[in-house]
């Protein structure tokens, strides 16, 4: 009995010790946006939260030394972003919604239930996500497939049927 006690609370001491092996942030910022349009008026509610998690090393202890200090180590940050459109919610890697640009022309890239629009004052084109983290542009003239570059630009590819090739236009990001 006492052997299987002493198992036990050395058991629970390594568990305790061994998740202190780690630096922990996580930080949760909320974003409420009222959005008027031809539609309405409709609240779009942000919740993204941030988690920075770093494992600590300690540096090579010389002999007769009690303190050491702690070895730098890369810090991993992931971001999850939940978007609450009209009571719908939707979990998105990273909101896009911004201005862009493109042959001098200002495009408003806006979050909705089933992806993104694309706005111009004269046309609403659709953004939809693939499984693969691509995304399908549709207006009344095309169906292209798109991507964001690792500057946040909208990359769209477009097949031309007659000439048998690939144009590829680059929506810059307004920042």
């Amino acid at each position: 009995m006492k052997t299987t006690a002493l198992g036990m609370f050395a058991l629970l001491l390594s568990l305790s010790t061994q998740a202190q092996n780690q630096n922990k942030k996580v930080e949760t910022i909320t974003t409420t946006t009222t959005v008027k349009d031809n539609k309405g008026e409709r609240k779009v509610v942000k919740n993204e939260e941030v988690k920075e998690v770093q494992d600590i090393q300690l540096k090579e202890v010389p002999e007769g030394t009690l303190n050491t200090d702690i070895q730098p180590t890369p810090t991993q940050v992931t971001a999850i972003t939940k978007v609450n459109i009209n009571g719908e919610e939707r979990i998105v890697d990273v909101d896009r919604s911004a201005y862009y640009s493109y042959n001098g022309e200002k495009y408003q890239v806006l979050s909705d239930k089933s992806g993104y629009t694309v706005s111009t004052p004269n046309n609403v084109s659709l953004l939809r996500r693939t499984a693969n983290n691509t995304y399908i542009y549709k207006n009344k003239d095309k169906f292209s497939i798109g991507h964001f570059d690792a500057n946040g630009n909208l990359v769209l590819e477009t097949y031309n049927e007659k000439t048998d090739t690939v144009s590829v236009e680059v929506f810059n990001l307004q920042k």
